[in-house]
């Protein structure tokens, strides 16, 4: 049989979702009334066709029994973990890069001072956990020593890690340990886990949640030229062989958050296209997290060409994503987001 794909579709929000749910119109999106769908759109490499809820009975019985089984997986109740609730959308992880030189914001945090005082401003602003960097991995970026890097991150750890949650992002096995170690609550690996093989076997010791990321080649080159037969599904793929392989070698928790890594390996095309299709990683069954904050596709769309100037695309293509049921915003600007989604809820409660 052809391999299809299941992405939910056509969301309402707020006291719509609500009646539609109870009068059985809508499907709720993991149990979360608040947010839920009425259509679904059937994809295969070859095909796609948008359906109503009402009429997946009418599919053939094979057909239907996969989207049965995808829409399960939708339909359920995630568990809450590391201070995120997947009742509420979205979470905000707030970035602090403590780097000299990260694509947004490098060098401008990269002080204990300055760094612990932008932690706590996000975490007061309603950020829901800090995801702490000490590498960067723009486009064109290379890796660092071990040592440098936990030495730009060290302090920060364990002043903060006792007071606000804390997600480390990093791709090296030993700096995980570390921030393990010393209160991280999460794992954020852009590689996924790829880049040292020695990774798996923390994240299995520990049991520790964590980040999911796909991304195509390294930061060195991961913008030369990046192809898919199709970005959508391929990543979809990744996701789904990667987990099952994690599951063979033996982690067991649910506690994992996928990724579709907008700009680790996409261009234009790539990265709209992921965004404006987002739905369909719900059907893997696990909290999807984008990192849409001031990336280069608000530039490319609208011609700033500085980090600073593009607030306004990513509080946009924030409430986008937050109306498509993503769980997890990884935001730079907390105060500016929250803002927005707040005013944007409550004008369409």
């Amino acid at each position: 049989m052809r391999r299809y794909y299941t992405r939910v579709c056509n969301f309402y929000y707020g006291n719509e979702s609500r009646l539609l749910v109870n009068s059985d119109k809508s499907i709720p999106l993991n149990g979360n009334k608040n947010l839920s769908f009425d259509h679904i759109e059937i994809i295969s490499r070859t095909s796609k066709k948008k359906i109503s809820i009402k009429k997946i009975n009418n599919l053939s019985k094979p057909l239907k029994k996969l989207i049965k089984i995808d829409l399960n997986k939708i339909k359920s109740k995630q568990k809450n973990f590391s201070n995120l609730n997947f009742q509420k959308i979205p979470n905000i992880m707030g970035v602090l890069n403590l780097t000299p030189d990260s694509f947004s914001d490098g060098g401008k945090f990269n002080t204990v001072k300055k760094g612990l005082k932008h932690a706590l401003e996000m975490f007061s602003s309603g950020a829901n956990i800090i995801d702490i960097g000490g590498e960067s991995t723009r486009p064109g970026s290379k890796a660092i020593a071990n040592k440098t890097e936990w030495r730009r991150i060290e302090k920060i750890i364990k002043f903060i890690s006792k007071k606000i949650p804390i997600s480390l992002d990093t791709r090296k096995s030993e700096i995980m340990k570390k921030g393990i170690k010393n209160g991280v609550k999460i794992i954020n690996d852009v590689s996924g886990l790829e880049y040292d093989p020695e990774t798996i076997n923390v994240l299995k010791k520990y049991k520790i949640p964590f980040i999911l990321q796909h991304s195509q080649g390294t930061p060195e080159n991961m913008q030369n030229k990046p192809k898919y037969k199709n970005e959508l599904l391929d990543i979809y793929d990744f996701f789904e062989q990667k987990i099952s392989l994690l599951k063979e070698i033996g982690i067991k928790h649910n506690n994992i958050i996928i990724d579709p890594g907008i700009g680790f390996g996409k261009n234009l095309k790539h990265n709209i296209n992921l965004i404006s299709n987002i739905s369909i990683f719900h059907s893997l069954g696990f909290p999807i997290l984008i990192g849409n904050s001031k990336k280069r596709f608000i530039k490319e769309i609208s011609g700033k060409n500085d980090t600073k100037k593009r607030i306004g695309g990513t509080v946009a293509s924030s409430i986008y994503l937050m109306m498509q049921g993503v769980q997890i915003l990884r935001i730079h600007d907390v105060n500016e987001l929250l803002q927005g989604t707040k005013v944007f809820k409550e004008i369409i409660k």
